[in-house]
Order: C-alpha cells, then sequence, then structure tokens
C-alpha cells in the first residue's frame, strides 16, 4: 500500500470503530496529537483517546474535502463526525499524518477547542 493508501484505511477503519484493525498500522512508538488538548504515545495512547468515546458515540464518518501526500507525509483537511442516535457532532479537522516504513509513525489533528466542545454537548442534550 502507498503511504496514502495506509493513512485511508487506518481512518476507515477508525471510523468503523475497528481500532484494533486501525492500531495495526501504527508504530509502536507513534505520536498522537489532538493539539488543543496534548499529545498521546502508542497504540495504547490511541485506544486511550477513543475509549472516552464509549458510551457516547455510536457512529463515526470522516468526509475528506481536500488530502494530499508527498513522500512520508500525508496532510487532509476534513470533518470528523461523531454520532450518537439520531444527533450529529460535527468537527472540521485539518490532519498530519507521517509513514514510514509501512506504519503511521505520527497523527497530528488540528482542531478548535471550543467547537469540540459545543458539538460534544450536542450529544450530550
Amino acid at each position: 500500500m502507498s503511504n496514502e493508501e495506509i493513512v485511508n484505511t487506518f481512518m476507515a477503519r477508525i471510523t468503523s470503530m475497528d481500532f484494533d484493525g486501525a492500531l495495526e498500522l501504527v508504530a509502536d512508538d507513534i505520536e498522537y496529537d489532538n493539539v488543543p488538548m496534548g499529545p498521546v504515545y502508542g497504540p495504547d495512547g490511541i485506544r486511550g483517546v477513543f475509549a472516552q468515546l464509549e458510551g457516547t458515540v455510536d457512529k463515526m464518518e470522516w468526509v475528506i474535502h481536500r488530502q494530499v501526500a508527498s513522500g512520508d507525509l500525508v496532510l487532509n483537511e476534513r470533518t470528523d463526525r461523531f454520532g450518537a442516535g439520531d444527533k450529529w457532532a460535527d468537527l472540521p479537522v485539518a490532519g498530519i499524518f507521517e509513514v514510514h516504513d509501512g506504519k503511521i509513525t505520527l497523527w497530528r489533528d488540528y482542531f478548535d477547542m471550543t467547537t469540540m466542545m459545543t458539538q460534544v454537548g450536542t450529544l450530550a442534550g
């Protein structure tokens, strides 16, 4: 798979909530940085972030608006959608991925924390 295909497969697995499958595509020492929240490291760090969604979110869609791949980098602009029942929370995100030797070694997402908190509030009702 190309670096872009690795990232696309990773995101597809995340949004289908196949976290074990997604984490097969990351390096053991991956840095995952939700910039307004701070970084976590390794597959267990990523798993911990997504565990926070359990019981709140029952579906996800990540809509890619623009994406470019160059060498080890894959950059995208997307809307991350989180669903609970018939409600959706939409979060504009800019993502950066670095891929080395077939594994994602860096995943950094930029988004506005106030927007995220407001949108998550819509899911809670």
